[in-house]
Formats: C-alpha cells, sequence, structure tokens
C-alpha cells in the first residue's frame, strides 16, 4: 500500500521557522523524485521544490533563500525546513512523489500573529 504522509505543519508567528515532514512508503523511495506544493483558498497550487533520486535540488523564486528541501532515503522521508515565513506562506502544503504521480494528504500551515 503506497503511503505519502505529510506532518509538521501548525501555527506560527511572522518570521517564525517550521520543518515539514513527508514520511513515504509502499515504493522505492530513493528512486524518486520529491516535491512539495502549497495550495491556499481560491488560489491554484503552486509548486515550491523539487529534489531528484541524485540530489539534484530546485526551487520556485517565491521561496529560493527562505526554504530548504531536503531528503534521507534511509528513512524514505522528504524535509522542507521553512524559515522567514511570511502571512501569505499560509497554505495547505502537500509532498508529491513524481515516481507514482501521488499525492499527499496534506498539512495546514498558518502564518499570523
Amino acid at each position: 500500500q503506497v503511503q505519502v504522509v505529510e506532518s509538521g505543519g501548525g501555527l506560527v508567528q511572522p518570521g517564525g521557522s517550521l520543518r515539514l515532514s513527508c514520511a513515504a512508503s509502499g515504493f522505492t523511495f530513493s528512486s524518486s523524485a520529491m516535491n512539495w506544493y502549497r495550495q491556499a483558498p481560491g488560489k491554484e497550487r503552486e509548486w515550491l521544490a523539487g529534489i531528484s533520486p541524485a540530489g539534484n535540488i530546485y526551487y520556485a523564486d517565491s521561496v529560493k533563500g527562505r526554504f530548504t528541501i531536503s531528503r534521507d532515503n534511509a528513512k524514505s522521508t522528504v524535509y522542507l525546513q521553512m524559515n522567514s515565513l511570511k502571512p501569505e506562506d499560509s497554505a495547505v502544503y502537500y509532498c508529491f512523489a513524481a515516481k507514482l504521480q501521488y499525492w499527499g494528504q496534506g498539512t495546514q500551515v498558518t502564518v499570523s500573529s
């Protein structure tokens, strides 16, 4: 059974940080590119960052310099470290496994004072 499960979301003040995790199972994680997306109410789903099996990393301009994607193949987990958070970062954050074209259920991030 394929599973992709995000965690680590919550409420944080502007300027704060969160670390999201995406735990995967049921497929060969090490051979799949992994990506993070987000979607706010009334807006399109937005691609944020991706990491290839070889460790090549790509970011959207909106998060470059603030967010960091990484992966731990031994734990079948991909992370998104989010720093200097802004209210406009509030959204549901999704993990996407490219090999299977498979989405996680999402985790809510709210940036508010």
